[in-house]
């Protein structure tokens, strides 16, 4: 069974070879870059499975390179996971609104680091004759959501979203008209051990709606609760 190759872009040497050593013990094969620029290079050179990417990077900063990533094609669905020493909300959910599947806060712990990458790459698409003859989640308002394949569909066009957006929409769609808390949402996406705030979620689904387009309309907010998508 192959490894997954994981990207490390980090300036910081000392932190990416701590970052490194415990990705290669846990069994991953580990690429290194030094910049943004670098990172775009490799990843247009070679496959990987997830990317672990510093906020503060000189040229390109996390977030450019993040925005590039999911502008690609072939990378839109890599899963990124942001290390960085800036953890106040406002960073927190500027992250996460560029695109990024999850954010770590430094001081880290390597094995907390490790745990999140490895949540990040079981929310990948999967592949193969089972994925392929999946039959839809969730068909209505335009939209059809294949679990499987890790696919939306609205209008018969492909609306391709993060591990997160995704997460989110299968979880909501799983049980049309039930409300679900913020709280709820967090739980799912990232474990129970995960600060992140109800705002960042809320800049989740805002980012969700927006990719759906008109189909978007059918995951509701419910005052003081959550949200819902529309049975």
């Amino acid at each position: 069974m192959r490894k997954p190759s994981i990207l490390v872009v980090e300036d910081d040497t000392d932190i990416q070879q701590l970052v490194s050593y415990n990705l290669i013990k846990s069994g991953f094969n580990v690429t290194c870059a030094d910049s943004g620029e670098e990172a775009l290079q490799l990843l247009a050179r070679e496959p990987v499975d997830a990317m672990v990417l510093d906020l503060m990077l000189p040229g390109k900063d996390g977030g450019e390179v993040c925005q590039a990533v999911r502008s690609q094609e072939s990378t839109r669905g890599l899963p990124i996971i942001m290390l960085t020493a800036k953890g106040e909300e406002d960073d927190i959910v500027a992250g996460l609104s560029c695109g990024a599947d999850d954010y770590v806060t430094k001081p880290f712990s390597p094995r907390v680091l490790i745990a999140r990458i490895e949540a990040a790459l079981r929310r990948k698409p999967v592949s193969g004759n089972e994925a392929e003859n999946e039959s839809a989640l969730y068909d209505r308002y335009s939209m059809e959501i294949h679990p499987g394949r890790h696919q939306v569909l609205v209008d018969g066009r492909e609306i391709h979203l993060t591990a997160s957006e995704f997460t989110i929409l299968e979880l909501l769609a799983g049980r049309p008209g039930w409300v679900f808390s913020r709280q709820q949402i967090i739980d799912q996406i990232r474990g129970y051990d995960y600060s992140i705030t109800p705002r960042a979620v809320d800049v989740q689904i805002f980012g969700l709606r927006k990719k759906l387009g008109a189909a978007g309309a059918c995951i509701e907010t419910i005052r003081g609760i959550g949200y819902r998508i529309r049975a």
